[in-house]
């Protein structure tokens, strides 16, 4: 039986309450978490160190009742750390294959660019196709499953920044940011005497989240707000503030997040405020500045907001009925 958008946004606001108890004032990451859960892609936390990257993915494995690994990278992890290795059994006299920290639902990727190219792409593999090869086997990974990789952006000494392409197979890109006052004072308090994270109950379980991205690719998408969407991607493709605009690959990303969080938000539908709120977390990390715009420091979000400025917002009386030649969806 699908769930209704209704039961989509009840599992939400559990979640999110649940990983309230935990992270504080992360409210709205929580909800894009979700979205890219529920879409089934991989979310890049960019932002300074501890300000609750760990905290907050190991709040949300809990609570989804899902497995938990981390993987801390450095200059010299290799593919096989990541992916598993084959160990040779004396007693059995033939090799095992030892699964290494990939094989979780929820895999925090810690400080991904530390690691090397060739590091970086054994985990993309098991992103993109969500299987893992070693020694001339292909492995499945249990779903749901999503990777939460980290980035520091003051540090980059060392480091081998995620190509483009790269880049382009991260779902979302988020930055977390800083407490309020008043909420830095909350977490004083609430890890005075000991951490919460440990008392911290699943509110979900693994089966009732992909029943709940079944239910989200179920929204629907009015074809005007298709044509929205389709002219939103083909603007930085055409401006000359941009060197490389958003792939096809992004069209489709900001699509099914928009369908994700109108069902968040308790909607059968997307409305333009959806597409509009997203489109930044979907498109920044995807484009690439011109020279010149590089050269005046222009930042890419900055370039994203006037092109989102200039195309034509639709309007319609009714998002939630399908056009006259479009069958119910």
């Amino acid at each position: 039986m699908t769930l209704t958008a209704t039961q989509v946004q009840q599992a939400g606001d559990r979640v999110r309450e649940n990983v309230a108890r935990v992270v504080v004032g992360l409210a709205d990451t929580v909800e894009l978490l979700l979205v890219a859960l529920f879409c089934e892609g991989h979310v890049l936390l960019e932002d300074v160190p501890g300000i609750g990257k760990t905290t907050l993915a190991k709040a949300l494995a809990r609570s989804l009742g899902c497995s938990f690994s981390r993987i801390q990278f450095t200059a010299d992890l290799l593919p096989s750390d990541i992916t598993g290795v084959s160990v040779y059994n004396q007693r059995s006299q033939a090799f095992e294959f030892r699964p290494g920290p990939v094989f979780a639902q929820v895999v925090l990727a810690d400080e991904i660019n530390r690691a090397g190219p060739r590091t970086q792409s054994a985990l993309l593999e098991a992103m993109q196709e969500r299987q893992v090869s070693a020694d001339g086997v292909t492995r499945g990974l249990e779903r749901p499953f999503i990777v939460l990789a980290t980035q520091n952006p003051i540090e980059l000494e060392g480091t081998f920044p995620l190509p483009e392409a790269q880049l382009d197979r991260f779902l979302l890109r988020l930055k977390l940011g800083y407490p309020s006052r008043e909420g830095e004072r909350d977490i004083l308090r609430r890890y005075r005497t000991e951490d919460p994270l440990e008392a911290l109950e699943p509110v979900l379980e693994a089966q009732e989240v992909l029943a709940l991205a079944a239910a989200c690719r179920q929204v629907l998408v009015h074809p005007i707000l298709e044509d929205y969407i389709i002219s939103l991607v083909e603007a930085t493709r055409g401006s000359d503030d941009l060197a490389l605009g958003a792939s096809p690959r992004a069209t489709l990303a900001l699509y099914r997040c928009s369908q994700a969080l109108a069902a968040l938000r308790g909607r059968g539908y997307v409305i333009p405020d959806d597409v509009q709120a997203l489109a930044e977390p979907v498109l920044a990390h995807r484009l690439i500045p011109s020279a010149r715009q590089r050269l005046y420091g222009q930042a890419t979000r900055d370039i994203l907001q006037t092109l989102l400025a200039t195309v034509p917002v639709p309007v319609e009386e009714r998002w939630d009925e399908p056009a006259a030649d479009e069958a119910p969806r």
